[in-house]
């Protein structure tokens, strides 16, 4: 009796994680009316699109923007928010006139992608407490 429940047990513990796994790829776009800096590149105001990199498991972001060049993989963590976000967004930390691109949420997820600190936004981050502008997405 037993031999038969393990086939099952894998068999739902396969389909539940294939499940999760579709679940958090996601594929949004976004229009950034300002130029900003990701992962230590400067990129221009437009029309962006950013996508997981492969499986969910995978923690990198591909950023296109519509400018030529405007392109780069992004390394991210894991962020998770004890309630789901309400929109699909882009969060920005400023500083004076400077944007970093910091998170990355898809409306009804409570996980979400987190862009790690560069060294430019540590140097302007000590003494001075960043403003969080949030940028509107929508899924492709």
């Amino acid at each position: 009796m037993k031999k038969q429940h393990v086939p099952f047990v894998l068999v739902l513990s396969l389909l539940l994680v294939a499940g999760s796994a579709f679940a958090q790829t996601i594929s949004i776009k976004s229009n950034i009316p300002f130029s900003f800096n990701a992962a230590g590149k400067s990129m221009p105001a437009g029309q962006y699109s950013i996508k997981t990199l492969g499986t969910s498991s995978s923690k990198s972001l591909v950023l296109q923007g519509s400018e030529p060049g405007a392109v780069m993989i992004l390394g991210a963590n894991s962020s998770e928010k004890m309630v789901a976000a309400d929109e699909t967004k882009l969060v920005f930390h400023v500083y004076g006139s400077e944007y970093f691109l910091s998170e990355v949420w898809v409306a009804g997820n409570s996980l979400g992608h987190q862009i790690p600190v560069t060294t430019r936004e540590r140097e302007l981050a000590k003494g001075n407490t960043p403003q969080d502008v949030d940028v509107i997405a929508s899924l492709r």
